[in-house]
């Protein structure tokens, strides 16, 4: 996506909450640290410096790991994608602004977060209504409790393969509550670390820890069944 011109200054309309986009004012030594550490911070500098090449780079780079999460986060597919476009939207408008204080995805997932909690409240306010669209996408995914079995019973004498336990997975996640769910998402598929997520949850690490240690106790009890029937079916072999 090539950048527009010269667009307005960033905005974030999260009701009394602005996210600090790296430390306040950093020495130009910690900004050189974070540089040599993170390729994504050198090249979020050159966009800063207007590189449209740079800011389309960084895009390809994370645009399919952001919509994961916000697929994730809010449980529509199209919302998602135009979140998405939202999220680099906002990186592109605080580029004049951006000054390196942690790792280029922290603060990217920060802003993600942060417009993932609009589109919640916003839809919170409204009342649903219920489209069934041909070929449309869908909302949240099934319960994990009908499909798994469901796709499973017609071959009942062999293991879930790779395709379908990842997907299983994934559907254990979303029944999370938001918290979890995000908690587990940075730290199991993006490889954050407790402090990274606390930046962009605004927690404490101790927080954090405790959050993924009830989402694997909560994931645990969820996936179990299939674990072991996986197991017993393996036995019988």
């Amino acid at each position: 996506m090539t950048p527009p011109p010269r667009p307005p200054p960033f905005d974030v309309d999260v009701e009394s909450e602005k996210p600090t986009f790296g430390n306040t004012v950093p020495g130009s030594s910690s900004v050189q640290l974070v540089s040599l550490k993170d390729p994504d911070v050198r090249l979020m500098l050159q966009v800063r410096d207007d590189d449209a090449t740079a800011f389309e780079e960084l895009m390809l780079r994370y645009q399919g790991r952001v919509l994961s999460v916000l697929r994730h986060l809010v449980g529509n597919s199209d919302l998602a994608e135009d979140l998405t476009q939202d999220v680099f939207l906002r990186v592109f408008r605080a580029r004049k602004t951006y000054t390196p204080g942690s790792k280029f995805s922290t603060w990217l997932f920060t802003i993600a977060n942060h417009v993932a909690l609009n589109a919640i409240r916003r839809r919170k306010r409204k009342p649903e209504y219920q489209f069934v669209s041909v070929g449309g996408s869908s909302d949240r995914m099934p319960a994990i409790d009908t499909t798994v079995p469901e796709n499973s019973a017609m071959m009942p004498t062999r293991r879930l393969d790779h395709k379908e336990m990842r997907m299983t997975v994934r559907m254990a996640v979303d029944t999370l509550n938001d918290n979890q769910r995000l908690a587990v998402l940075l730290n199991k598929f993006e490889g954050m670390n407790y402090a990274d997520i606390a930046q962009v949850m605004k927690l404490t690490p101790q927080a954090v820890k405790s959050l993924l240690c009830r989402a694997r106790t909560n994931l645990r009890t969820i996936l179990e069944p299939y674990i072991e029937r996986g197991k017993g079916l393996g036995a019988r072999k």
